[in-house]
């Protein structure tokens, strides 16, 4: 009986050592989506102006590289996807949703920050993305509004709409681990958050409204196999974060000071913490 006792315990020590902790752990995955950064999607008449024929071909595109990477994620180990609709006129189609994730879209969602984000999340996609605004070769380059042109500064470092999203997930000691978009969008993904932080390049831009396209099937197959090692490289990527409290300025053209030269408005403020990031923006 008691080499039985001694047998069991040899067997549950060997167990700990093949069979690492993070298999058995729960690891959820929280996927900020925008329609700039998506497969086939070059111009603003595809993404501003909710259901033309542009629109709607835009967010089918969106759905199918979006279950690329739901299918990756999943088949990566992520446990719990959430998916929440980010873009303007929002994006999501029900009807094409990908088993393996719950999806949350329609406006307004309550509350501060990035709707239904918390600690309990293991890292965040920013799937869809774009470069800030000013970009020379970022595909529909903008931050925030793409009409007054909004530029952004926390801490004297000029950031986008990555920063924005991972500054609130880092808030939450929550790592962006993938970055999905043009190539200018992923070049500013490795700036700010590091090598480690999967991106997967979907198009190169040549101007705001310009692209060279990359063939659908072949951007798919990369998103897949890019989210499968985005769950294996959360353990290297790092929350994004910035010294409290944030000093922010934003800069804009006013739409009533007319053209050609509209005047442009400077505005400096102080952000407690990153969770209240985007309440003065």
């Amino acid at each position: 009986m008691r080499t039985h006792t001694r047998f069991q315990t040899v067997l549950a020590v060997v167990a700990a050592l093949v069979f690492p902790a993070f298999l058995s752990a729960q690891v959820k995955i929280y996927i900020m989506t925008d329609l700039e950064g998506v497969s086939g999607v070059y111009k603003f008449a595809q993404t501003r102006e909710k259901d033309t024929p542009l629109n709607l071909q835009a967010c089918e595109y969106f759905m199918q590289d979006l279950a690329a990477v739901v299918r990756g994620l999943r088949d990566g180990g992520a446990t719990e996807v959430l998916v929440v609709d980010g873009h303007g006129s929002q994006a999501i189609i029900p009807h094409m949703m990908a088993p393996g994730a719950k999806y949350a879209t329609g406006r307004p969602k309550p509350g501060i920050g990035l709707w239904g984000l918390d600690a309990s999340f293991t890292g965040m996609v920013q799937f869809g993305a774009h470069a800030m605004m000013g970009t020379p070769d970022g595909v529909l380059n903008h931050t925030q509004s793409s009409i007054p042109e909004n530029r952004y500064w926390y801490n004297g470092i000029e950031s986008g709409e990555l920063a924005q999203c991972a500054l609130i997930a880092g808030h939450f000691g929550v790592p962006t681990v993938l970055v999905t978009g043009d190539e200018a969008a992923c070049r500013e993904a490795t700036k700010f958050f590091g090598p480690a932080c999967v991106t997967v390049a979907v198009k190169r831009g040549i101007s705001r409204e310009a692209a060279v396209l990359y063939p659908f099937e072949e951007s798919r197959k990369a998103l897949y196999e890019g989210a499968r090692k985005a769950v294996a490289a959360i353990p290297q990527c790092k929350p994004y974060v910035l010294k409290l409290p944030i000093e922010a300025k934003m800069q804009y053209l006013d739409p009533k000071s007319g053209l050609p030269q509209p005047r442009l408005i400077t505005r400096e403020w102080t952000i407690p913490d990153a969770l209240h990031l985007l309440e003065s923006r």
